[in-house]
């Protein structure tokens, strides 16, 4: 009996030490083009479902993870009655978590709806306000939740999360918490999600705390440092939104490279100081594109990110459809 006890034990501890985290991108981009916006997927290594990380584009995305191959276990036999890519939109996502009610992070949540599964949705009071009183509201979009105002379809359930509070994720096998965030007057957040005593954090928009005048940053890396100097965090997805040559009066609540160094300056400093961020996954999100002839803001973020680079975190630009596993 002690032994198979003991079997058990390191078993558990062997899973618990080797889990990691799957990162699928469904959209990278913020702001002007639509197809390929703000929208992520997250899961344990041990576990099916998928947690979205916003929703911007969707099934756009998912449809460029199948060509990728990001998505090895759903096959033609496999997933009908759906198509591929209705296998993963149905039955891979358990569940999202919405930062903000910008629609650019939402607008593919709202438009594929109609063939969805029921699955619950998590944000703060202000996000889940938002989704309930200004997109489903049988106005602008049928009432596909099941609060609010007309007919209550029901396939999703809002749920409203306090701040710091840990809850679990649906079906998803991950626990979260959420975190305020400050972007340009609009309330936004961060989720820190969690499994195995491991950790994966996910931002919202946000501006820099200096430009913002808030503290919301400095709560966030304080938590992050915690999870860093405790051997847990194993990445985070960070919007860099414009170049360096936009002026802080045009940011409306985004990151640059210069500040968000300055900002992962900060974090290395709760973190326990120089070389504490060395290796970490920084996964750069948000890039605005440019309609201006020869100009390539993604390849410029990037550039000026590596350059300044004296924390030796591991930037990722992650395309559309692209897999990374932490």
């Amino acid at each position: 009996m002690k032994k198979h006890l003991l079997a058990l034990m390191l078993a558990c501890w062997a899973s618990q030490a080797v889990a990691a985290f799957d990162v699928v991108a469904l959209g990278v981009n913020g702001g002007v083009e639509e197809g390929n916006l703000t929208s992520y997927l997250v899961r344990s290594d041990d576990q099916k479902l998928y947690l979205g990380l916003d929703a911007g584009s969707v099934l756009p995305g998912i449809r460029k993870g199948l060509e990728k191959g990001s998505f090895p276990e759903v096959t033609t036999e496999n997933a009908a009655p759906n198509t591929g890519q209705g296998a993963v939109f149905r039955n891979l996502i358990g569940g999202y978590f919405i930062s903000h009610g910008h629609l650019d992070h939402l607008a593919g949540l709202i438009i594929s709806s109609p063939e969805d599964t029921k699955k619950p949705i998590y944000g703060t009071a202000d996000t889940i306000g938002t989704l309930r009183q200004h997109y489903f509201n049988g106005r602008v979009w049928p009432n596909f939740t099941d609060s609010g105002s007309g007919l209550r379809i029901g396939t999703y359930r809002l749920n409203l999360q306090r701040p710091d509070q840990r809850f679990s994720l649906g079906l998803t096998g991950l626990d979260g918490r959420i975190y305020p965030l400050s972007h340009g007057g609009t309330p936004s957040s961060m989720i820190l999600v969690s499994r195995n005593n491991q950790s994966f954090a996910f931002f919202g928009d946000t501006g820099p705390d200096e430009v913002e005048k808030s503290k919301n940053l400095d709560a966030v890396w304080r938590v992050l440092g915690d999870e860093i100097k405790a051997k847990r965090l194993k990445g985070l997805i960070i919007e860099t939104s414009y170049p360096d040559d936009v002026p802080d009066s045009k940011l409306f609540g985004h990151l640059t490279p210069h500040w968000l160094l300055k900002e992962l300056g900060n974090l290395q400093q709760y973190a326990g100081g120089e070389g504490a961020l060395k290796d970490l996954t920084v996964i750069i999100s948000h890039v605005k594109p440019s309609l201006k002839a020869g100009a390539d803001p993604e390849k410029e973020i990037m550039q000026q990110l590596e350059k300044g680079n004296n924390l030796g975190v591991k930037f990722v630009r992650m395309q559309q459809g692209d897999k990374l596993t932490f």
